[in-house]
């Protein structure tokens, strides 16, 4: 239980024999007696409190007071104003912890859910409505879907429109980043009958050749599915997951995961009769519910549903190997192998930055975690267990004991095949659970990543991963704080899943047998503290090993750090008797070895130290129990308790020899009342150890710097040190017994009474706190009378005589009473009932600190011993927080056997808090205080301010001191007295509130609830005194600020840097507003300008457009001053920030409308009893806002006009003249008219010299016309808001699904189109065409233009000025001169700029061909001329006008197509250059840009003819590459459009493969790419929706429904594999080599299948990497031609990262194991070699164990290469795969290498068989070395002699036996020298010497 905390006042407890009793409250009868379980947590409150609460009927009336206003509040439209301020009320309310009935909090979240869905809303009003939404259905306890339906279909129109925002729509905001919040967060309300109708609109927008469609997508279906029925959609996800290769989107759908694992533990969850069951009543408009035949029901006929379960919890086996290489992969674990994991990030730069705007995926190692832990139950057969002790030893995972490496010979091992046994036994798993095998298997694979010798970027990532792991796995099974009372006594709460209440059926639950393996994870700091709780015994003894080592030690700092943190981690398992009994008796070794550890030289170990101190502190009493006896229950203890030096039990190492020895406890453990006798001998070493750490404390004082100015010591580093051992002192004072905290209170005085430390005045002041917390009586009776004393000598000597008010170094002569005043502040920290002692000699010694203290320390000094005094008499707090009730700790059962109690804990209604409440005595002192020091002071500060008063410096003393003392006095009285403002008083600050133009009823107040104040009766004579008093204050304040603003001396610097600054914003504005005008003074007009950019100054005033008129007339007018105002940078950012924070709060003026439920919602979510008084309200409050949005719209229309002035002034400077353009850009508005004026400007400016100004101006031409547009075909003031606009050509086709429907849609685009003959029926479609994987019901088209009529015109009515303007300045051939001359500006684009070409586009679309005769001269000279920039400019007005002509009457395209003709062929043939390439490149980008190709037929004709008929070969390499850059625009920007063009572009392409050209070959490569890509075909019977679906529920897994595997160059691969064999012969080696064919091939394949395996369809490359991967392996040994070796390994390596269909997982291996077993060069073995590691351990879960014994048996026959390089490259791969890997066979192996090893001899050199015999020996060595290599940071059984028998033998062997023995025993010794003091305990004293002899001759090597 956490006691309250007040952590301003920084308070704890007293000796409980001074305690206050607990102050009786009344509590309500509705609160008392109410049944209600969310009342439980109230009634506690309740009950602690010292004050009576308000009863809940009133808190209720309250509630529907404020939920009246927030009804008024929509119903009259006030959301900015007046919605914000009631909901901010709801929310405080909130806080008060009274529940919400549920009804009420229905409705409620209905209309927060429906307001931030209302178009036109702003977006901070959107994320306020839905962070109140989030709040209030947060608890799914309080309500569910059973109490409240949503609509899901408003939220995903607006973040579908909002997303993928058109080039013109630049402006974006957070809109779509709120939808996915809301939609996330209300999704478990989201009617499950919908599932069907969300499928119909999501999956049909998938397209896998586009990474953004199927990232956007895939957030819809993980972001809007309901998570309570997936088994309608989960086969289908996990087949769009296969299938793609991206890591954003493995995030994503891991987060999704592990919502429904944890969701499903329960299986009524998703019973399929739920979803008839929930009412169906929240539909939106065009929400259906389309009915469907599934597959999946299972519903027994008795009516039984079994949940979701299958063979790993809700997965299928397939499923959970693919989820666990997901896991793998995402570990991010590098293996030196050249970033095979970067396929997946390489994929997704392929997404555009929209992604980003949306709601990041929960952290994957968070999701990873759970998905694992909520997977774990008992369903296969346990691994047969060891006949050790469960705590003590788990047996492996499965696999470790099968299977083995066996032989049928007794001869050469390694030459021999392996036999292996086809054994069909059932599978076992640890403990019969899948999912925890799988975990216990990816432990052991990434073991070696968690040493500190191996650790990197990964190391978090892992240490996370363990520490969620037990996280959720405490979450769901085991609640470390769940207190369960059982016949009055308290135990932690254990097995949560076997208590009656738990839905999880009891087949699913975690066994003993799972709980007791779970443990096996890890053992590392992140979760030792939840794994002691779980598992004391396991965890706190080798935690203790190594403590108390490091702790004896003290030399590894890093080290003891380490381990002081873990004992703060396992102090629960230390302290607390109920969480482990024996846990106890190390705490006090513990404690004495951490003396050292309060070190002021080693900040980090100290804050580390003092942690620990807190955290064990907090949990025991410390006192000594050794004097006191206890007989022991049951019989004595013969001998005298002592603590011998090992008294825990040891955890021995098991390895697989131990499954054959038997297991013995090492240790008996003790009883409790053996532990008990240990424990309270212990005990007699505390006062001991209090006097150290006391000593130790002040030593650290004594040491440290000089206190600065500000009063702190040293820097921020030392201050948190000191910070940290006062809070350690404080929670060891408080639970010191008697005795103890008396020698503790006498240490410090004799310090403090003897000692002037200058350096320490803050720091004794804390250490005095730390005593008087624990009992201020002692504590004042002991300092008061010296300090007293030594004050007034000082202060009579002339101590803080030296007048001062600002901040600077003490004098020496002062530090004797700095000292004493801090320690005398801190006597008076807890409890005012002990300062009424003194009070007569306070007060005098208060006056005589006022009149002789001058210095500003002395007299800040003052002021805080003021403030604490009257805070500790007046507040009211908690006086005590021991760790028991006070009753219990002043008992003598608990002075005599506290120790039985450590740890204890309380349910919240037993704890008994005693408050301390002012009673009349102690608020007399405070108003006595006030009276006779305060009152008077104060006069003397009014005095002060009089006119006639001289302002000297010591008259700046004198009104800083006296005001010092008195603003200090009102600070120390808080709660004294309860201010009470009268009707007519809220009435006058509502209307003076800075909130403009709302109603005064409006403006959220509430009545004020009881909050613990002493004076609350007006009517009392001390009440009126004191408020009386504090008016006075205040009003003194506002007559400083006045006087002293005005007055320009020195001298009252100082006194207006302590005012309390009376003003708020709206009066503070015209103040700073005066400083900006001509002839003030420059600092005064920065100083404004900064106030101003402050959030509570300039965000208020700019983005209230009534206010920012003015602000925005000022800002313009500071130009004068061109010092102050432009050449000063800091200046410039700061009106840039004013400007940006214009635009930005400006960028939405539009009108708000209703949603459609409101008006059947609105009246059932008011209270009942509406009033006409209330009714009235709401229309005032309706006009009201009506005429603030007339105030709004003048203000804009005033803004603009003066704003338009100052841009069109020639005075105006060039910074200023962009502020202005950006100003009139963000007041264009989309609900008013565009002015001609506006839009003349804007034309005028985009000709402007300024670059600058020329693209604010663009940008605003371009939202101007488009405003326009939206204008006219907006159908509904709706569709204005939403910018959704009716376009006169589009019309929704309905389509009948086949499988011939995607090809014949795709076709369709190859087929061209006239425009004058064609029949007006929709034929064209734009954007990314539909149909990759399933149809929706029917797909957008737009007919063609007409021929003569056109498609737009005219425009609205109401703009028709606006157009008149922009027409009368384009059709001057003028115009375009000048955009052409800054277009064509010398500049460093290599490509198009898009604003240009949109602008230009804006204009044609807006007039058509109007001003094209004009535009014709300037476009034709700009494409003669061949200058890089001319051409840049050339493309540009091409592309804005070929563009703007999509719609134009067919009579008029035809036209411009007829002028545009001739030049193409001179753009493309003639004028291209290399400088100019990228610039008409980038033009066909644009063109061909979600456009659909028959719209500029003529384009298409020249490129495809132009690449049919291109020799690739030329001389002139430039020539191809050109025509393919411009091909590879044309079929890239037209994605899965231009399919019907690129079978015969494959065709083309193949053939030049062989190119001599590297550029053509590359870009030959990047074709095959592409069509792999755009080729992907799905394979669903019928591409419906439905039909995909079910198909996913019915096919087996290994039925290819997504076509992800490779097909469509699968015939030219084979050919390849056909034509190398005849390139390789006909390869000329050397020089040329890289001439030949086979090279240029060999590398164009390589570049091809790398682009390919970076893809998101990667998994298709598998299929044409597998029959080259003799190839490849061949390609990485030649030796002449470095770029196709490093292709060929650098692909092979790259594949690995790759999840591959698990059909060909054996044989990507069996070719692996073929280069390396045939391959006859030895150079292809060893690149071989390392590929078997790095895929073994990306895809371990996928790989059998069949598959596994044969890569065993290819490692070891390699261990007998020829080739000593590929010999130990076996032995590295060996021990790298057994490292990676559960410990498999290794008896086996050891035995067999041992054998080996024995078996042979080593003959003569001048023998024949000298060779044989070193390369069999060697074998051997290799073998024994790997094993010993495998297991890097432990010590097996069998490893000692291994090393010393085996090993050391053959140290002096010949080379390169020798040297492998020797770097293995100097790897060992690098591995182990951390944990040698362990490790060696597993060797002999023999051994040892003979490891010895081995270290020491690898050593001299």
């Amino acid at each position: 239980m956490v006691l309250p905390e007040f952590s301003s006042l920084h308070l704890s407890g007293r000796n409980s024999s001074q305690l206050a009793s607990r102050h009786p409250v009344s509590i309500s009868e509705d609160i008392l007696n109410n049944s209600n379980p969310d009342m439980e947590k109230l009634k506690s409150y309740a009950k602690s409190l010292p004050y009576s609460i308000e009863p809940y009927s009133k808190m209720v009336e309250m509630l529907d007071f404020i939920l009246l206003r927030i009804t008024q509040c929509i119903e009259a439209k006030d959301y900015d104003v007046g919605l914000l301020q009631w909901d901010s009320m709801l929310t405080y309310w909130s806080m008060l912890k009274y529940p919400i009935p549920k009804d009420k909090r229905v409705k409620l979240a209905k209309l927060y859910y429906l307001v931030s869905i209302t178009p036109g809303m702003s977006t901070q009003m959107v994320a306020t409505c839905a962070d109140a939404f989030k709040v209030l259905t947060k608890s799914k306890k309080t309500i569910s879907i059973e109490d409240m339906r949503l609509p899901w279909k408003p939220v995903y129109d607006i973040l579908r429109d909002d997303l993928f925002l058109t080039r013109r729509q630049y402006e974006y905001t957070q809109l779509s980043w709120c939808m996915g919040y809301i939609a996330d967060n209300s999704r478990r309300f989201f009617h499950p009958a919908a599932i069907n109708e969300m499928l119909e609109t999501f999956v049909p927008q998938i397209d896998g050749t586009k990474l953004d469609s199927i990232l956007s997508s895939h957030y819809y279906l993980m972001t809007f599915l309901p998570l309570s029925h997936p088994q309608y959609y989960l086969p289908m996800l996990f087949r769009l997951w296969e299938s793609i290769n991206s890591y954003k989107y493995d995030e994503r759908m891991l987060h999704f995961i592990s919502k429904l694992v944890e969701m499903h533990v329960a299986p009524e969850v998703s019973d399929p009769r739920k979803i008839a069951q929930i009412p169906d009543d929240e539909r939106s408009e065009g929400e259906g519910r389309p009915t469907w035949t599934s597959s999946v029901n299972g519903v027994a006929e008795n009516g039984y549903w079994p949940g979701l379960f299958k063979d790993v919890g809700i997965f299928s086996d397939y499923e959970w190997e693919f989820l666990m290489c997901k896991c793998l992969a995402s570990m991010e674990i590098p293996l030196a192998d050249g970033g095979s994991l970067t396929t997946g990030p390489s994929a997704d730069n392929q997404a555009g930055f929209e992604i980003g705007r949306l709601p990041k995926p929960q952290w994957r190692i968070l999701s990873l975690s759970r998905i694992i832990v909520y997977s774990m139950a008992q369903d296969g057969i346990p691994v047969p267990p060891s006949n050790a002790p469960t705590p003590m030893f788990s047996p492996l995972p499965s696999g470790v004991n099968t299977p083995q490496i066996q032989t049928t010979s007794p001869g050469d091992y390694l030459s021999a095949n392996l036999i292996k046994k086809a054994q069909h036994r059932p599978k076992a798993y640890l403990a019969g659970s899948r999912a925890l095998d799988s975990l216990a298997r990816l432990i052991a694979s990434t073991e070696s990543f968690f040493h500190p010798s191996n650790s990197g970027t990964w190391t978090s990532d892992l240490s996370a991963f363990i520490k969620y792991i037990v996280y959720d796995f405490n979450k769901r099974d085991y609640c470390i704080f769940n207190v369960i009372f059982d016949n009055n006594e308290i135990h932690i709460g254990w097995h949560e899943e076997q208590k009656p209440d738990c839905k999880t059926p009891k087949n699913r639950r975690l066994t003993n047998n799972v709980l007791s393996r779970f443990n096996n994870v890890g053992n590392i700091q992140a979760c030792l503290k939840s794994m002691s709780v779980m598992e004391p015994d396991l965890i706190l003894h080798p935690v203790l090993e190594r403590a108390v080592p490091s702790l004896e030690a003290l030399t590894e700092t890093q080290r003891t750090i380490a381990v002081i943190k873990a004992l703060g981690a396992v102090a629960p398992a230390i302290v607390s008797r109920d969480v482990y009994y024996g846990g106890a008796k190390h705490l006090v070794p513990i404690l004495q070895l951490l003396i050292p550890g309060i070190d002021l030289n080693d900040p980090s170990k100290t804050l580390c130290t003092t942690a620990f101190l807190v955290e064990i502190s907090q949990y025991i009493k410390i006192g000594d129990l050794s004097s006191f006896d206890e007989p022991v229950n049951g019989g004595s203890i013969d001998t005298e308790p002592t603590l011998p030096p090992d008294t825990g039990v040891s955890i021995p190492s098991f390895s697989m020899d131990d499954l054959d020895t038997p297991y013995t406890d090492v240790t008996p453990r003790l009883t409790k009342e053996e532990e008990d006798a240990m424990l309270k001998d212990s005990t007699g070493s505390f006062p001991d150890w209090v006097a150290s750490f006391v000593r130790r404390v002040i030593q650290l004082l004594e040491n440290l710097p000089e206190e600065g100015p500000d009063g702190s010591s040293g820097g921020a580093t030392e201050v948190q040190v000191v910070d940290a051992v006062a809070g350690a002192c404080s929670q060891i004072c408080v639970h010191l017994s008697e005795p103890l905290y008396d020698m503790v209170l006498n240490m410090v005085y004799d310090y403090a009474s003897t000692n002037v430390r200058s350096n320490a005045v803050r720091a004794i002041h804390q250490l005095v706190e730390c005593v008087a917390n624990a009992d201020p009586v002692k504590t004042l009776d002991k300092f008061f009378p010296f300090c007293s004393m030594n004050i007034r000598t000082e202060l009579e000597n002339g101590a803080s005589s030296l007048r001062t008010t600002s901040s600077s170094t003490p004098i020496p002569s002062d530090a004797t009473l700095h000292w004493n005043l801090a320690i005398l502040r801190g006597t008076v920290y807890n409890d005012g009932r002990s300062i009424l002692k003194y009070k007569d000699e306070f007060l005098p010694l208060l006056h005589l600190l006022h009149d002789k203290t001058l210095s500003k320390r002395g007299y800040s000094w003052n002021g805080k011993l003021i403030s604490s005094l009257l805070l500790t008499l007046t507040h009211v707090y908690p006086l005590e927080n021991k760790f028991v009730n006070p009753n219990e700790w002043s008992s003598e059962e608990f002075k005599k056997y506290h120790h039985r109690h450590w740890g204890k804990l309380y349910a919240p209604d037993e704890v008994e808090i005693c408050w301390h409440i002012p009673n009349d005595e102690e608020i007399d002192f405070s108003l006595q205080i006030f009276r006779e020091l305060v009152e008077p002071t104060l006069l003397k500060l009014e005095t002060l301010l009089m006119a006639d008063s001289v302002r000297d410096a010591v008259w700046r003393n004198e009104f800083c001191r006296h005001l010092t003392l008195v603003r200090n006095a009102f600070a120390g009285i808080p709660t004294l007295f309860q201010h009470k403002s009268s009707p007519e008083e809220v009435h006058a600050a509502a209307l003076t509130s800075d909130i403009l133009g709302e109603i005064p009823e409006m403006i959220a107040t509430i009545e004020p609830l009881a909050s613990g104040f002493s004076l609350r009766n007006s009517e009392d004579p001390r009440y009126q005194y004191i408020s009386n008093l504090h008016q006075r204050f205040g009003n003194f304040l506002h007559d400083a600020s006045v006087a002293l603003r005005q007055q320009g001396d020195q001298n009252t610097v100082d006194a207006v840097q302590i005012l309390v600054y009376d003003g708020v914003r709206r009066r503070a504005l015209p103040v700073l507003y005066k400083a900006l005008e001509p002839g003030v003074d420059d600092d005064r007009m920065k100083g404004s300008l900064w106030t101003i950019n402050l959030p509570s100054f300039g965000k208020y005033a700019i983005s209230e457009p009534t206010l920012a008129s003015k602000f925005i007339e000022m800002l313009f007018q500071c130009q004068h001053n061109e010092k102050a105002c432009i050449d000063e940078p800091s200046i410039q950012d700061a009106v840039s920030a004013v400007v940006e924070n214009f635009s930005w709060s400006h960028a939405t003026l539009f009108m708000i409308f209703q949603y459609p439920r409101w008006p059947q919602l609105l009246p059932t979510s008011r209270p009942l009893h509406i009033t006409p008084e209330d009714e009235t309200l709401t229309q005032r409050c309706r006009e009201g806002r009506i005429l603030r949005v007339e105030d709004i719209n003048g203000a804009v229309t005033i803004t603009n006009a003066h704003v338009m002035s100052v841009a069109k002034s020639s005075r105006t400077h060039w910074r200023y003249a962009i502020y202005a353009v950006r100003c009139l850009r963000t007041l264009v508005r989309r609900d008013i008219p565009l002015t001609p004026e506006q839009i003349k400007f804007f034309l005028e400016k985009v000709h402007d010299d300024h670059p600058t100004i020329r693209y604010y101006a663009q940008r605003a031409v371009m939202k101007s016309i488009r405003n326009i547009k939206l204008r006219t075909f907006c159908d509904t003031p709706t569709d204005l808001v939403l910018a959704r606009h009716r376009n006169p050509l589009k019309k929704d086709v309905s389509i009948c699904p086949t499988r011939q429907l995607t090809s014949q849609f795709l076709n369709n685009f190859k087929i061209p189109v006239d425009l004058k003959s064609v029949q007006k029926e929709p034929i064209f479609f734009d954007k990314d065409p539909p149909g990759w994987l399933t149809w929706g019901k029917s797909v957008p088209l737009y007919k063609p233009p007409h021929l003569l009529k056109s498609t737009f015109q005219p425009w609205e009515p109401e703009s028709a000025d606006a157009i008149h303007a922009v027409r009368k300045l384009v059709i001057d051939p003028l115009y375009w001169e000048k955009i052409a001359s800054y277009y064509s500006e010398e500049n460093h684009e290599t490509t198009i700029t898009q604003d240009n070409v949109s602008c230009v586009k804006s204009i044609f679309q807006l007039l058509e061909d109007e001003p094209f005769e004009a535009f014709k001269p300037t476009a034709e000279s700009m494409i003669l001329d061949k200058d890089q920039n001319k051409q840049r400019a050339a493309a540009e007005l091409l592309a804005g006008v070929l563009g703007g002509s999509k719609h134009w009457p067919a009579s008029k395209q035809e036209k411009l197509w007829k002028w545009f003709k001739p030049h193409i062929k001179i753009i493309f043939s003639k004028n291209i250059k290399t400088d100019t390439l990228m610039i008409w490149t980038s033009f066909l980008e644009y063109m061909f840009y979600r456009r659909d190709p028959r719209r500029i037929q003529p384009l298409v004709d020249y490129l495809v003819e132009a690449f049919n008929h291109t020799d690739f070969n030329a001389e002139l390499s430039f020539d191809a590459v050109k025509v393919l850059s411009l091909y590879r625009a044309f079929f890239e920007e037209l994605g899965r459009k231009s399919v019907s063009w690129m079978d015969d572009a494959v065709e083309r392409s193949w053939h030049e493969i062989r190119s001599e050209h590297e550029d053509v070959r590359a870009f030959i490569g990047e074709i095959l790419a592409f069509t792999e890509n755009i080729k992907w075909q799905t394979r669903p019977s019928l591409p419906t929706t439905e039909v995909f679906v079910r198909e996913c529920q019915v096919l087996p897994h290994d039925y290819d429904i997504m076509g992800m595997r490779g097909t469509y160059h699968k015939a030219r691969v084979l050919e390849l594999v056909e034509l190398f064999k005849v390139w390789r012969e006909e390869r000329a080696p050397g020089v040329r080599a890289f001439h030949s064919t086979y090279d240029r091939v060999g590398i164009a394949v390589c570049k091809w299948l790398y682009q390919s395996i970076h893809d998101t369809h990667a998994i298709s490359t598998f299929d044409y990497i597998l029959p080259l991967m003799p190839e490849l392996f061949r390609f990485t040994e030649v030796n002449d031609n470095n770029e196709l070796a490093s292709r060929g390994s650098t692909l092979l390596v790259r594949m690995c990262g790759v999840t591959p269909p698990p059909s060909l997982v054996n044989p990507i291996l069996d070719a692996i194991f073929d280069a390396i077993q045939n391959s006859p060069s030895w150079k292809v073995r060893l690149k071989a070699l390392p590929l078997v590691q790095v895929f073994y351990f990306r895809q371990l879960p996928l790989i059998g164990e069949i598959k596994i014994v044969e890569m065993l048996e290819v490692l070891c026959r390699c261990l007998d290469d020829e080739i000593i390089e590929v010999r130990e490259m076996a032995a590295t791969t060996l021990s790298g795969i057994l490292r990676l890997s559960p410990r498999r066979s290794i008896l086996t192996l050891k035995d067999r290498f041992v054998r080996l090893l024995k078996n042979s001899t080593i003959l003569g050199r001048q023998d024949s068989g000298y060779n044989k015999a070193i390369r069999q020996r060697h074998a051997a060595i290799l073998g024994i070395c790997a094993l010993v290599d495998s297991y890097p940071y432990t010590v097996e059984k069998w490893m000692p002699e291994l090393l010393t028998s085996v090993l050391a033998e053959h140290t002096y062997d010949p080379v390169p036996i020798s040297t492998t023995v020797r770097k293995c025993a100097s790897n060992f010794k690098r591995t182990h020298q951390d944990t040698w003091h362990e490790d060696s305990k597993r060797f002999t004293d023999d051994q040892l010497a003979a490891l010895s002899t081995l270290l020491t001759g690898a050593l001299d090597a």
